[in-house]
């Protein structure tokens, strides 16, 4: 391949722990019509990103592949139709989820409408951060929940990646926030506006918390099931977990309230609104480690381990 059309990239040949990542050269992507080019300088991670690494059955085909959501960087061609952007425009965004991966890369292709411009005030490495977990947390409470102010909300695992920004949001909107996390992180959570924080490791929120319109889970189905004695009648949970029993929603429903599974969606209302947000300071994202494009493994390594509070972002010189 003639070097000046490929470019860098992460990709595996098989599914595995984070040693099955490696750097490759594959060809530069051709943006096509509705399309743009982006020239990545940052690309954030998410626990589906180590999930699709290791597992089979996901929404993936079997490797080779370039794993990624998240994308922050540079417009450098646009494809037939584009009016949204011009080269050398500041974007970042969500490529398609789940199907659109490809951003632990120099270079990826992605609908102009999955991307909204940079906010000025947020470096590429902070804007990385933000899509997918922002856009689950934002399509979550507003899209799906109709949060609005006065409205009661329980976040489990409000610390992570994408409960740190469902506070954020929740408390833009004027709810009251209740937010689980081990003690260490109960500080955080404050200083993100949460008005209450429970320790899930010595108190049972299934007893501490009571007559909550919304909960938002990513957790698992059991801490789901246990979830939903603590809405009010006509409340609704949450679920980010994909796959699991049908009968959670027939256990809601018997109990008076309503549960749903959602998956993010790739959208440029929504990618814009967190932009405005981020541009008056009211959301900011919590950066647990950068890492070069050349050591996404290490960066995996880290994501496994479970304990970081906030988002992984690999940066792409």
């Amino acid at each position: 391949m003639n070097e000046t059309n490929t470019m860098r990239a992460i990709s595996q040949d098989v599914l595995g722990g984070p040693e099955v990542l490696t750097e490759v050269r594959l060809p530069r992507p051709v943006p096509g019509p509705g399309e743009i080019l982006v020239r990545v300088r940052a690309a954030g991670l998410n626990p589906t990103d180590w999930r699709h690494r290791a597992e089979a059955g996901l929404f993936l085909p079997e490797p080779p592949f370039v794993l990624g959501w998240d994308v922050s960087g540079e417009v450098v061609a646009t494809g037939i139709g584009v009016t949204l952007f011009a080269p050398g425009d500041q974007v970042f965004g969500m490529l398609p989820y789940p199907y659109g991966h490809g951003s632990l890369a120099e270079y990826t292709t992605g609908p102009a409408r999955a991307f909204a411009r940079k906010p000025a005030g947020l470096d590429h490495i902070q804007a990385a951060a933000i899509p997918l977990a922002a856009l689950t947390a934002w399509q979550a409470l507003v899209d799906t929940a109709a949060l609005a102010a006065g409205h009661r909300i329980l976040i489990h695992a409000a610390a992570g990646g994408v409960g740190h920004f469902a506070v954020q949001i929740a408390k833009a909107r004027g709810a009251y926030v209740i937010g689980t996390a081990s003690a260490p992180n109960h500080d955080f959570l404050r200083a993100l506006g949460a008005d209450e924080v429970i320790d899930y490791r010595t108190t049972d929120f299934a007893e501490a918390v009571h007559d909550v319109d919304v909960v938002l889970d990513s957790i698992d189905d059991d801490n789901s099931f246990r979830s939903l004695p603590t809405l009010r009648p006509g409340g609704l949970l949450i679920s980010l977990r994909a796959f699991g029993p049908a009968d959670l929603a027939a256990e809601a429903e018997k109990l008076g309230v309503r549960a749903v599974r959602m998956l993010v969606e790739d959208d440029h209302a929504g990618m814009t609104a967190l932009a405005q947000l981020a541009e008056t300071g009211a959301l900011r994202p919590t950066i647990a480690g950068t890492f070069p494009l050349a050591d996404a493994a290490k960066a995996h390594a880290l994501g496994d381990s479970g304990r970081t509070v906030g988002k992984l972002v690999l940066t792409v010189p």
